[in-house]
């Protein structure tokens, strides 16, 4: 099956929206219907049990995967109909994404990483570099600019990526379950300086959570809860939980230009 043919376009206030979303992994079905809007700067919590459902919605979401029917639209132009260019496009030059692992590129350094999706889209090495840098200062990463990921613990790991997902301004952010390979206290963290990035920008936030984690719903305006590929009742609004203020960092990935690298690690220092 396709994508279905579109038929009527979102609400004017929502950035993201999709309808009747369904598909399946080798007969398998992931999604079975599921519907949703997302505002301008609103941070939604997708939750749910290991096998909802919740990485195939945002792969959808976020064009990386084409729904098999439904329909997926971004500031009201129609995403699943694109090709397979145009959706790359979209997601390096407005959409931001933030895994379960950073997956950076092991021979650049942690500014080069922060910086791809700038280089990639053709900024000038002096640029990318000075917003690369800016975001590694917020993310209390910039005395770790010039280190490489192999020689860095998980949590700096993560703060590499939340600056790449953020670096080129995206009007929406995906993160599937950001926190998950962090100790708690770092995860709080990291969603606390998302939150604040987000906020502080206008940014939409899409970001997936276990069933029941109180920090990820904490962190969100709206809770989107998610069983079996459907939406499940228990739904929560901001005014039911609280927000998160400032704080420091967080994960993403990505493959990078040949010749990038230009810093050695003799400057690197490296804490937690």
């Amino acid at each position: 099956m396709t994508a279905a043919t579109t038929r009527t376009a979102p609400p004017d206030n929502d950035v993201l929206w999709a309808r009747s979303l369904h598909y399946a992994h080798g007969g398998t079905p992931a999604l079975a219907g599921v519907s949703l809007g997302v505002a301008q700067g609103e941070i939604l919590a997708v939750t749910g049990p290991r096998g909802s459902g919740k990485t195939t919605l945002l792969k959808c979401l976020s064009g990386q995967l084409l729904p098999q029917q439904g329909e997926v639209w971004f500031n009201s132009g129609p995403v699943h109909t694109l090709s397979g260019g145009a959706r790359e496009r979209l997601r390096r030059d407005r959409f931001g994404w933030i895994g379960t692992r950073p997956e950076l590129v092991p021979e650049l350094t942690a500014w080069e990483n922060a910086a791809l999706p700038l280089l990639l889209a053709g900024d000038s090495h002096r640029a990318a570099r000075r917003a690369a840098l800016e975001w590694l200062e917020r993310l209390d990463a910039g005395d770790i600019a010039r280190c490489r990921p192999a020689v860095l613990p998980q949590v700096q790991r993560q703060r590499i990526a939340i600056a790449r997902a953020l670096v080129a301004g995206p009007d929406v952010v995906f993160a599937d379950e950001p926190t998950a390979p962090l100790r708690r206290a770092e995860g709080m963290q990291a969603l606390r300086t998302l939150v604040a990035a987000a906020r502080s920008h206008g940014i939409s936030v899409v970001l997936t959570g276990p069933e029941g984690d109180a920090a990820v719903t904490g962190a969100a305006d709206r809770t989107f809860p998610l069983v079996d590929g459907r939406r499940a009742s228990g739904a929560r609004t901001a005014a039911e939980a609280g927000e998160y203020g400032d704080g420091a960092a967080a994960p993403a990935g990505a493959s990078g230009p040949a010749g990038a690298t230009e810093n050695s690690e003799d400057s690197c220092s490296v804490s937690a």
